[in-house]
């Protein structure tokens, strides 16, 4: 294959993940209206029941329309989590037809763009991975929705044609800075996830809309072991890989560049975080409200530097102003 089909062969991929990201949203969506009649159906009847009405033991048409509604929002979350997989295979295949459409060939890092795309993969394939390990069912449609969100704005507002990788980018330690800090950022954004379900929970704890997310304890823990997970990657990447990357492209092992400084930031609010809750036993809402800072610091430093700073060494990450992904693909049909 050449470079072009290469190309030609990532932008279809790409479009083929977001296609198929949305159908499993749609999918997710569905099961979780499932979830919410049944869940209407249970409050009305505890409500019967505590009227005074004889609770009947024998089947009922309300019984067996309850379970035709819990055997319609499995299917449908059988069907979401097939199509995430699929999703999630083609997303792959557009990073690795990327790097491989480069001349010469490398890895999918080099622009704004391509690390966007890098990263909401990560998300999705996390969210695979952990699918039962850490029961997350009920982020379906929380993850989904993000990872269709983002892929689409990199489609549509990131996109740049393959080029080489500028000098400072040509080095083994981009492989190495860049992959803990893809990894990072996808395991960071699926706690800051975890975390808003929980200020979500605690605020409307008797919200049917939330019935199907999980307890307060639960979503606690889940966000804290992601949050652990990502914390050590996340150090690696900024605070050893960074700097030695750094010294070998600019000679020194931190510049002051937006960008360092921002990184280091968010590395003290995530430290701050598990300092917390390990030695002050934070837990709960502080812990959240402090894991969406960090979040937040994140992902500024990940957008918001690119666009408000001028001064950033790291400007090859920068955005152009180029043709999207579905325009590439329809002129080279």
């Amino acid at each position: 294959m050449t470079d072009h089909t290469w190309g030609v062969l990532s932008n279809q991929a790409i479009t083929a993940a977001g296609t198929v990201y949305f159908l499993a949203l749609l999918c997710a969506v569905a099961e979780w209206s499932a979830w919410l009649s049944r869940a209407k159906a249970s409050v009305a009847e505890k409500e019967l029941v505590g009227a005074g009405a004889a609770a009947d033991e024998t089947e009922t048409p309300a019984d067996a329309a309850a379970a035709v509604r819990e055997q319609r929002a499995a299917l449908f979350g059988r069907l979401s989590l097939l199509l995430t997989v699929i999703a999630v295979a083609c997303h792959l295949v557009a990073l690795v037809s990327r790097g491989m459409a480069a001349d010469p060939n490398r890895v999918p890092w080099g622009n704004m763009y391509e690390f966007t795309i890098s990263g909401s993969f990560v998300v999705a394939a996390a969210y695979v991975v952990l699918y039962r390990r850490l029961k997350l069912a009920w982020m379906a449609t929380w993850v989904l929705g993000f990872t269709f969100v983002v892929l689409m704005l990199a489609v549509v507002g990131l996109y740049e044609p393959v080029a080489p990788l500028t000098e400072a980018l040509n080095s083994y330690w981009l492989v190495i800075h860049v992959i803990a800090a893809i990894i990072a950022t996808g395991a960071f954004t699926l706690g800051g996830i975890a975390s808003v379900a929980y200020l979500l929970k605690k605020r409307y704890p008797d919200a049917t809309l939330l019935a199907r997310v999980p307890e307060l304890e639960a979503l606690d823990r889940v966000s804290y072991r992601i949050h652990a997970f990502a914390f050590p990657v996340w150090t690696f990447g900024v605070l050893i890989s960074g700097p030695i990357w750094a010294h070998e492209a600019w000679g020194s092992y931190w510049n002051w560049d937006p960008k360092e400084v921002w990184a280091f930031i968010t590395w003290v609010v995530y430290a701050g975080y598990l300092h917390a809750r390990a030695t002050a036993g934070w837990k709960g809402k502080k812990a959240a409200i402090v894991a969406l800072v960090g979040l937040a610091t994140l992902w500024f430093n990940f957008i918001g530097i690119n666009y408000f700073s001028s001064t950033s060494q790291h400007s090859y990450a920068a955005p152009a102003p180029t043709a999207s992904v579905v325009e590439v693909v329809e002129t080279t049909r």
